[in-house]
């Protein structure tokens, strides 16, 4: 299962926002730097309204989402790439994750101490984002040092690797990501070995004050971090309010609704944060639909039906055959399978067929 990040300064709302999404209380969130030492790990569902229209359409009681794996990481200060704070644990940690949701503090409130001093979100994640590059430089001129001399005989991985990182080299000196570095697709497959923090891609999450929240998009803080990501990262920004997303863990889904209902929204922050990563993350949704149940199942853009078959089990990619395809729009205007079937959309792919998002499929194979 892949996993996101949860990263940030101390104190910014990482660790309830954690504790939120993962709809638990297993995150320490006090209000002092490194509260959070050893990372939380928790398995999140993934909002998606799609599988309870096809539950109707099957007459089924059982609907399974599809999940992805949040990482709740400690406080970054500046100076982490050198070794400040919790700065080597917190680095190894982010290097182990394959995506950074990144949380910043968009609200003024004098009784949580802010690391800095002062709210500033564009000054925070400059400071995130510049450790992250120093460690990433550093990587970069160890690695190129530790193959030199593979390089100088000639060793194809090795110049095809040193290629690469003389790629990396010159834009992290510039104090830019290692992500806004133009690759081949079999440079992409070489740089994945490097594990370079800033090759990850990001999301921020703008976490607001409760009485913000329906008024967010006039938030200047959040307009302050939409602009500067979008100009400088190419990012997408979301709000979310962690402290509301942690009142609401101990709500029914009826009286979740109610009570942000009240607060002037309809959804919670956390679930666009939630769909947010698993598309950063690559990932895209197809669903099996019968009267047993109507499942999610989780592959990355581009699979093919065989793959996708694989995802169920390993004997359906091994064996497969075909794949019976309906797209969701369809099935739902249809009202059903037979209804698809009789206008045509409703049909049978090959091994070749690229599934899409919100396709539902029956497989058939033999093994």
């Amino acid at each position: 299962m892949l996993k996101a990040g949860i990263v940030g300064l101390p104190n910014v709302g990482k660790s309830t926002l954690f504790n939120a999404v993962t709809r638990t209380r297993k995150a320490e969130a006090a209000n002092y730097p490194f509260c959070t030492i050893d990372p939380n790990v928790g398995v999140v569902t993934v909002p998606d309204d799609r599988m309870y229209v096809l539950q109707k359409i099957a007459k089924t009681s059982v609907v399974i989402p599809a999940a992805i794996e949040f990482v709740d990481i400690a406080g970054l200060v500046k100076g982490a790439s050198a070794g400040e704070g919790l700065g080597n644990k917190f680095l190894t940690h982010i290097r182990e994750v394959d995506a950074i949701v990144q949380v910043v503090r968009c609200f003024e409130d004098a009784d949580i101490h802010h690391v800095s001093g002062s709210v500033d979100p564009v000054r925070d994640i400059e400071i995130i984002n510049t450790e992250l590059v120093l460690a990433d430089l550093d990587s970069v001129k160890k690695r190129r040092e530790k193959i030199a001399r593979d390089v100088k005989r000639g060793e194809k991985l090795a110049i095809a690797e040193d290629a690469v990182l003389a790629k990396f080299e010159p834009v992290l000196n510039e104090g830019k990501l290692a992500l806004s570095v133009q690759l081949t697709p079999e440079e992409k497959v070489i740089s994945r070995t490097f594990w370079l923090l800033t090759d990850k891609p990001t999301i921020f999450a703008c976490n607001v004050k409760e009485s913000d929240l329906a008024t967010a998009e006039t938030n200047a803080y959040v307009q302050k971090v939409r602009d500067y990501t979008k100009t400088h990262l190419a990012c997408e920004a979301v709000v979310i309010s962690a402290q509301i997303e942690s009142d609401l863990i101990d709500l029914s889904p009826e009286e979740a609704k109610a009570f942000l209902k009240e607060l002037g929204v309809d959804e919670s922050g956390v679930g666009a944060l939630i769909r947010g990563t698993y598309h950063l993350l690559g990932l895209r949704t197809y669903f099996t639909a019968g009267e047993k149940e109507v499942r999610a199942w989780t592959i990355h853009a581009g699979d093919t039906a065989p793959k996708a078959a694989g995802v169920i089990h390993s004997d359906f990619e091994r064996g497969f055959i075909k794949a019976e395809t309906v797209a969701y729009e369809d099935l739902v205007k249809c009202g059903s399978v037979a209804a698809a079937r009789e206008k045509g959309l409703y049909r049978m792919e090959g091994k070749e067929y690229v599934v899409k998002d919100g396709d539902v499929l029956l497989f058939k194979f033999n093994v």
